[in-house]
């Protein structure tokens, strides 16, 4: 009798930790344009035309559309990078291909999570793009050209939350030895998608800028949620390293996972 109370009591506590996990979900989605300060300093300072923000997206679309000119082949990597291997159709198919294979793994929790957070971060910078109209940098003979307002810039945040997704998720089913070279190559894909964004003359460099740090925002906040269900849900706090659930390498990842019987095991 007080093993079933016992378990009924974990079950309610799970479920009530579900339930909370959703709505801080759903309010750090919300909220994470409004929550990053540093994204919302260069916001002003975008807006307000800063001149030395503005000398420095100037100087910095100069030169790189000059070595554009002068080195056609490099160009021509810098697109097939942007517009194939970083694009962010492809980026967003990787994290829709791994969401389904977290479903598929009965991983419930860690799918939502990856979810809102690539859902959220599109639909944020989209409507942050729509409220400040920023034009993009106009250049004589222009080496690429791309739709729609400048800041934040879409690839520069799509990569941020989608290389987040990758790593945090992916992480413990990576051999610790390769773990640094994972976390080496996610930062150097950030980075180098913002570099082929200005290097194109389609985005000022405090576009990309902005994308980063507004894709940082959205992944901190839903992570944060993460973090407050596994603790709710009684599990141990993880470091980022580890990744978000280390328990994804077990048969049952998440606590409360059906099993296929309709009943919920617990562990």
């Amino acid at each position: 009798m007080a093993a079933r109370v016992a378990v009924r009591s974990l079950r309610d506590r799970r479920r009530a930790a579900d339930r909370r996990f959703g709505a801080r979900l759903l309010g750090s989605a919300a909220v994470a344009a409004i929550a990053a300060v540093p994204f919302g300093l260069l916001l002003v300072l975008v807006e307000g035309q800063w001149q030395p923000l503005r000398r420095i997206d100037a100087g910095a679309a100069r030169r790189l559309h000059g070595i554009a000119l002068a080195h056609p082949a490099w160009t021509s990597t810098l697109r097939f990078l942007s517009d194939r291997l970083w694009d962010p159709l492809t980026l967003r198919t990787a994290v829709a291909l791994l969401t389904g294979w977290l479903l598929y793994r009965r991983a419930w929790r860690l799918a939502a999570w990856s979810a809102v957070t690539a859902v959220a971060g599109g639909v944020i910078g989209l409507l942050v793009k729509t409220v400040v109209e920023r034009a993009r940098p106009s250049l004589e003979d222009p080496v690429a050209r791309a739709p729609g307002f400048s800041f934040p810039s879409g690839h520069a945040m799509t990569a941020t939350t989608s290389f987040a997704i990758l790593l945090l998720v992916l992480l413990p089913l990576v051999p610790r030895s390769w773990r640094a070279l994972c976390w080496y190559a996610a930062v150097f894909s950030v980075l180098g998608v913002g570099f082929t964004r200005v290097a194109l003359g389609v985005h000022w460099f405090s576009d990309v800028v902005g994308g980063w740090l507004l894709g940082l925002a959205v992944v901190a906040l839903t992570t944060w949620a993460f973090e407050a269900w596994r603790a709710d849900a009684g599990r141990v706090r993880t470091a980022v390293g580890e990744g978000l659930e280390p328990e994804l390498t077990d048969e049952r990842p998440e606590p409360g996972a059906f099993d296929g019987t309709g009943e919920r095991p617990v562990p």
